[in-house]
């Protein structure tokens, strides 16, 4: 498998092994920690917390979800979302952060199983040529676009969190 799926099949696997490997490391982060401050945030500059990520993640999951929601009903998608633009992406994960701010570690972990599970349920729904038969966004497909939002952002949020595991505890 090329480190960019290609297919459902592999689009399908990559989520559902990030997600795996990323939630073994949710659950080696001391709930004591979760709130704590430690993590490289998505804008220049900023520390953000373990749970922060988590609303983060979760956040681009349920855009993935509305913009497909839309577009089968016919509505117009804002991408990436109403009020941002793309070159706002930071002010974008800042606004997640914010929304989720007073949810518990468990909670969010929750909610967060709850939206890939959502995801993949959707995915194993959609026929290849709906995925990646042709653009579905500018020159992307809608399976490029679900992996660009999925996926790969877990990847980079799991190396984040396995600096910060190694950085504030002995495991």
């Amino acid at each position: 498998m090329s480190s960019i799926p290609q297919n459902k099949n592999e689009l399908i696997q990559a989520i559902s092994v990030s997600y795996e490997k990323l939630t073994l490391d949710y659950e080696r982060v001391p709930n004591a920690l979760t709130r704590s401050l430690g993590v490289e945030g998505n804008v220049k500059g900023t520390i953000i917390s373990v749970c922060d990520t988590l609303a983060y993640l979760i956040g681009w999951g349920k855009l993935v979800l509305k913009w497909y929601d839309f577009s089968v009903k016919g509505k117009d998608i804002d991408f990436p979302e109403t009020g941002y633009q793309w070159n706002q992406l930071g002010a974008l994960a800042q606004a997640f952060q914010l929304e989720y701010k007073d949810w518990t570690f468990e909670k969010l972990k929750k909610e967060y199983q709850r939206v890939i599970q959502d995801i993949l349920t959707l995915l194993h729904k959609l026929d290849e040529h709906i995925l990646y038969g042709e653009a579905w966004y500018k020159q992307w497909t809608l399976g490029r676009m679900i992996q660009f939002n999925t996926s790969s952002p877990m990847k980079n949020v799991r190396t984040k969190i396995r600096r910060f595991i190694n950085n504030n505890t002995n495991k």
